[in-house]
């Protein structure tokens, strides 16, 4: 079976995460500085977002509607009252290292360095009077602005992630 490692100087969450995730040919080998991932912290995997049925379903009306639309990338970026806010851009091209998401045709890829903020989410699409688009029901979310878009979110805890393996 071969070692997997993590660099001491990540984050305890993030290292946890990353090395359950991430090929070992992208972790650092260096013996100086990493050190053995904890058996208990060994993950399969396991989806980071859930999709509705209609989150699914307007995720594949936009991919039908370009030839070239292999499908949507979600992500956080720093910005708004709030601190962060929840990005969503067409896929044309398939990036090292995003997840994959998959239900019924429609394709989500999830930005590497957006699977901490976005574990547990269920993401979600509403048609309303007022608006019209993508809902993140979110369990890293501790607050948003008054105008909904931007949001406050903490990484997943290490509670979570094992809940998360439960569940892979």
């Amino acid at each position: 079976m071969q070692q997997r490692y993590y660099n001491t100087n990540y984050s305890e969450n993030v290292a946890k995460v990353v090395l359950s995730r991430l090929p070992h040919s992208r972790l650092d080998d260096s013996p100086a500085i990493c050190q053995p991932v904890p058996e208990e912290f060994e993950m399969g995997r396991f989806a980071v977002i859930t999709l509705t049925d209609a989150a699914a379903n307007r995720v594949h009306e936009i991919m039908t509607s370009r030839e070239d639309a292999l499908g949507i990338r979600v992500g956080v970026k720093k910005g708004g009252c709030a601190g962060m806010e929840y990005t969503i851009e067409l896929v044309t091209e398939a990036k090292a290292g995003d997840d994959l998401i998959e239900k019924d045709g429609a394709k989500v890829f999830i930005a590497p360095e957006a699977v901490l903020f976005l574990l547990g989410t269920q993401m979600d699409f509403e048609v309303t009077t007022l608006r019209t688009g993508f809902v993140f029901n979110n369990p890293n979310q501790t607050s948003a602005c008054g105008c909904g878009e931007s949001v406050e979110l903490k990484p997943a805890s290490p509670e979570s992630l094992r809940q998360m393996q439960g569940t892979a």
